[in-house]
């Protein structure tokens, strides 16, 4: 019994040294291998033991305690009651430092179970935030290109309305040209029309001097 507690805690030691020290793969190995025991059938198992364990710790500390109030009646102890006595109580701090070592283990199980999926969520919100600010510098430099744009659209606009202006005067001036053009235009109409009047006239004196001479010679 006492050979097997020792192994036990043994292989305990190891085992919570592995998880508290990364060596290698053999932390993520001894992780792996817990969560295995811990699922399923495993986790009742390691309670039963567990509670067998704390039962037989119970057991032997009862056990010196006996020995120990004999011993206080009598005022000594027989050589074989002196070797149960260090036997047992070898055996109860071998089961009690098993337990120990078995909630250290439990601990430092959970503990990194935490740790690693703390660890992940930095990791993703590391890349949230690097994707954040990739898409931010995104939006400035589309805002410095939409900024550059709205300049060059401003003085393209600038442009346009001093081009427009240009045209407007030159459309005015046309104006006052074609209104100018009209005038002449009626006034030479006018002039034409008594041009035309006075030509008629013209051609009926003729023809009354012509008819006058012809009754003369007659």
């Amino acid at each position: 019994m006492i050979q097997l507690l020792f192994m036990v805690v043994l292989v305990e030691g190891v085992v919570a040294l592995l998880l508290m020290l990364k060596i290698g793969p053999l932390r993520e190995l001894v992780m792996k291998g817990l969560e295995q025991v811990k699922m399923g059938r495993g986790r009742a198992t390691v309670k039963t033991i567990a509670c067998t364990m704390a039962v037989i710790l119970a057991s032997s500390v009862t056990g010196i305690l006996k020995i120990q109030n004999k011993g206080v009646k009598l005022g000594t102890l027989s050589p074989m009651e002196q070797v149960l006595w260090r036997t047992q109580l070898l055996e109860a701090s071998l089961i009690g430092f098993s337990l120990f070592l078995g909630f250290v283990i439990d601990c430092l199980h959970n503990y990194l179970n935490k740790l690693m999926a703390l660890k992940s969520a930095v990791g993703d919100s590391k890349k949230e935030v690097e994707k954040l600010q990739k898409e931010c510098r995104q939006f400035k430099e589309k805002e410095e290109k939409a900024s550059k744009e709205i300049i060059l659209l401003k003085e393209e606009i600038s442009k346009l309305k001093e081009n427009l202006k240009k045209l407007k005067m030159e459309s005015e001036e046309k104006d006052k040209t074609i209104q100018s053009a009209e005038a002449h235009v009626a006034a030479l109409q006018k002039q034409s029309e008594e041009l035309l009047l006075e030509y008629d006239r013209l051609l009926e004196d003729n023809q009354n001097l012509q008819t006058h001479i012809l009754g003369h010679k007659g």
